[in-house]
C-alpha cells in the first residue's frame, strides 16, 4: 500500500488516531517527570492540549489539509497547557503554516511542515533547552526533510521520520544529564513520539487499542474546581450579553483593498460590541470568539474583510437557566460584574487559603491551579477578561505556566503583561510590589526585581524510589526542596521541614513565612513554629498562614 497526497481527511484520522494514542499513554508520559514529586504532569498537559485541537479539527470537518491544519493548530493554541502543551501548539501551528493554501500535500510539503514546526516552536521559548521534545521534534524534522528529497510514498515516509524521532528520543538523556540519572527519557519527547505513532498506525490502517477520543469531554478531563464560567457569578437576568458566537473570517483580497486588515483595530472594533472577546489571525484567516447581544452585527462588520466560515452561536440566557438549575444559588454580590479598573493583577494558585491570601494582597482574579493543574490558555484568557482592566498583569507563580501567561497576554493586546514568577512566595513578593501609581512596564519591571530577592522551600512527598543530587529516596518518604534541588529526605515530614530551613535561611534573612497545607496538622504547625523560634531567636520575623493547598505539605518563603 503507497500513498502519493494527504488531503484534510486524512490529516484528520491521523489527528484523531494520535490523539487517541496519547490519552492511553498519557499517565505513562506522567511518570517520566524527572523529580519524583507527585506533580508529574506533561502527559496530561499534552492530552489535554491535544483534545482541544481535537474538538476544533472535528468541528472544521474539511477535506482540505490547509483548512483542517489551521483548525487544529488554533485549538491547540487555545486548550495549551502546561510548557509541553504550548511547545506542542507551536509544533503544529508551524505545520499549518507548512500546509498554508494547500488543499493536498506530498511528502515535499510534509517536510516543509515537519520544518516549519521546529522552528516555529524554538522561537516560542526563550532559552531552548536540548534532550526535550524540541530536540526530538527538530532531528525528525531534519529527517523529514532529507526524505522528501527522494521519497514520495506518505507512509514509508512516516515510518522513517518517526523511526528517527524514537532514536532522538533514546538520545535525550545524552542531552540532559538528569535524565541520565534518574535512568528516564524525557517526558515531551516521548509524548510527541506516542502521537507520531498513532499518526503512522492511521496511515497504515491499523487500529490501536485504546480509548475514542471522540467521546472525551475536556472539561471531564480537568478538576470541576479548576476553572468556573462566568454563568457561575450572576443570575440569568444580569447576563449583559446574551449569545456565545464564534466564527471564522477567511480573508477575500478584493474586501481587503477596501478594508485592510489590521488585528489590534479589529479587535478594538469589537471590543465595543461585546466581551469575552478573543481574536486570532495570520494571514488567510481570522477566528473570534465574543459574547455579544447582536451576533448579526458583529459578523456583518466583520464580512469587510472575507466571507463568514464555522459559524456558532449559542444562547447564553437558555444554557445559564439550566445550568443555575442544577447547581447552588449564587449571592448577590457574586452576581456582579466587576467595574472597569485602571489595573488589575491575575494569579495563579491553588487551594482556598491560598486564594484568599493572594485576593487580600490586591489580586484581582486568582486562577485555581499550579502543579498538576495547569491552566490552559484559554482559562487564562478568560481570566484577563474577567478583571477587567485597562492595564493586567499575570502572575504565573509555575514556571510551567509561564509559556501558557505568555501566550495569553499575546493575545490580549498591549495592555496585557506577564511577570515571570516561578514559585507562589515570588508571586507574593511581586504582588506586594504592585505600585497602582506606575504604568505597566515599571510595574512589571519592579515586581519582578522583586520576585528575585526570596529563597523559595517546598516540602511534598516521592511517588517513586529514586536517586537524584546524590540522594537516595524512597516511595512515600518525605522531600525538601531549595528552589529547583532536592536537599533532603526522611519519613518524618517535621525532621525534614527542619532541615529544608537550616539549607534556605542564612544571617542576613530577616523573614520566614510558611504556609501550610490540607494535609499539616495543628500541633505540627506548633512544632515547628517552636523551633523557629527557638533556633533563630529574635533574628527572624515568623509569618504562618492556612493555605490549604494540595501537594505541597508546607510552602516556605525565605527573605
Amino acid at each position: 500500500m503507497t500513498m502519493q497526497t494527504l488531503d484534510g481527511t486524512i490529516f484528520t484520522e491521523m489527528v484523531m488516531a494520535g490523539a487517541r494514542h496519547l490519552t492511553n499513554n498519557s499517565k505513562t508520559i506522567d511518570a517520566l517527570n524527572v523529580f519524583p514529586v507527585p506533580d508529574g504532569d506533561t502527559g496530561t498537559n499534552m492530552n489535554l492540549s491535544m483534545t482541544s485541537g481535537v474538538n476544533e479539527l472535528k468541528k472544521a470537518n474539511s477535506e482540505d489539509v490547509s483548512v483542517a491544519s489551521q483548525a487544529f493548530a488554533k485549538g491547540l493554541l487555545m486548550g495549551a497547557r502546561g510548557n509541553s502543551g504550548v511547545i506542542l501548539s507551536q509544533i503544529f501551528r508551524g505545520f499549518a503554516k507548512g500546509f498554508e493554501g494547500k488543499e493536498t500535500v506530498t511528502t515535499k510539503e510534509m517536510a516543509d511542515a515537519f520544518d516549519s514546526g521546529v522552528e516555529t516552536a524554538y522561537k516560542a521559548v526563550m532559552k531552548p533547552v536540548e534532550g526535550t521534545i524540541l530536540t526530538v521534534a527538530k532531528d525528525s524534522g531534519a529527517k523529514a526533510v532529507e526524505l522528501a528529497q527522494n521519497e514520495n510514498d506518505i507512509i514509508a515516509f512516516m515510518e522513517q521520520v518517526l523511526d528517527e524521532a524514537k532514536a532522538s528520543l533514546k538520545r535525550t538523556p545524552d542531552l540532559l544529564p538528569v535524565l541520565k540519572e534518574v535512568g528516564v527519557v524525557d517526558s515531551g519527547g516521548q509524548g510527541l513520539v506516542t502521537i507520531y505513532e498513532g499518526f503512522l498506525a492511521s496511515l497504515k490502517g491499523e487500529e490501536l487499542p485504546v480509548a475514542d477520543i471522540e467521546e472525551t469531554n475536556i472539561d471531564e478531563l480537568v478538576n470541576a474546581e479548576h476553572h468556573k464560567s462566568a454563568q457561575d457569578f450572576m443570575d440569568t437576568e444580569d447576563i449583559v450579553y446574551g449569545y456565545c458566537t464564534e466564527f471564522m473570517v477567511k480573508f477575500e483580497q478584493e474586501k481587503l483593498d477596501k478594508h485592510p486588515f489590521s488585528e489590534d483595530d479589529y479587535r478594538e472594533e469589537l471590543s465595543e460590541n461585546g466581551d469575552s472577546l478573543v481574536v486570532i489571525s495570520d494571514d488567510d484567516v481570522v477566528k473570534v470568539h465574543i459574547h455579544t447581544e447582536y451576533p448579526g452585527k458583529v459578523m456583518t462588520m466583520s464580512q469587510n474583510y472575507g466571507r463568514l466560515v464555522n459559524i456558532d452561536i449559542e444562547n447564553m440566557r437558555e444554557q445559564h437557566t439550566s445550568i443555575v438549575g442544577e447547581g447552588e444559588k449564587v449571592t448577590h454580590q457574586e452576581s456582579q460584574a466587576k467595574e472597569l479598573v485602571d489595573f488589575a493583577v491575575v494569579t495563579v494558585a491553588m487551594g482556598s487559603g491560598m486564594k484568599a491570601l493572594f485576593e487580600s494582597l490586591g489580586a484581582r482574579v486568582v486562577i485555581e491551579g499550579g502543579q498538576t493543574m495547569n491552566p490552559s490558555t484559554q482559562d487564562i484568557t478568560n481570566a484577563i477578561e474577567e478583571a477587567h482592566a485597562k492595564q493586567v498583569l499575570i502572575l504565573p507563580n509555575n514556571k510551567n505556566i509561564t509559556m501558557a501567561a505568555e501566550q495569553a497576554a499575546e493575545l490580549a493586546g498591549e495592555h496585557v503583561d506577564v511577570v515571570p514568577t516561578k514559585t507562589i512566595p515570588q508571586g507574593i513578593s511581586a504582588l506586594l510590589e504592585l505600585n497602582l501609581e506606575e504604568d505597566l512596564q515599571t510595574n512589571k519591571e519592579q515586581m519582578t526585581e522583586a520576585a528575585g530577592f526570596v529563597k523559595t522551600g517546598q516540602v511534598t512527598y516521592a511517588v517513586r524510589d529514586t536517586q537524584i543530587d546524590g540522594l537516595t529516596i524512597a516511595k512515600g518518604n518525605f522531600m525538601g526542596i531549595a528552589e529547583d534541588k532536592i536537599k533532603a529526605s526522611d519519613s518524618n515530614r517535621l525532621t525534614v521541614t527542619k532541615k529544608l530551613l537550616k539549607d534556605l535561611v542564612s544571617e542576613d534573612d530577616e523573614i520566614i513565612t510558611i504556609i501550610y497545607g490540607e494535609d499539616v496538622e495543628k500541633k505540627e504547625i506548633q512544632a515547628l513554629e517552636n523551633y523557629v523560634e527557638e533556633t533563630y531567636e529574635d533574628d527572624v520575623e515568623l509569618d504562618i498562614y492556612n493555605g490549604e493547598q494540595p501537594i505541597y505539605s508546607y510552602i516556605i518563603a525565605v527573605e
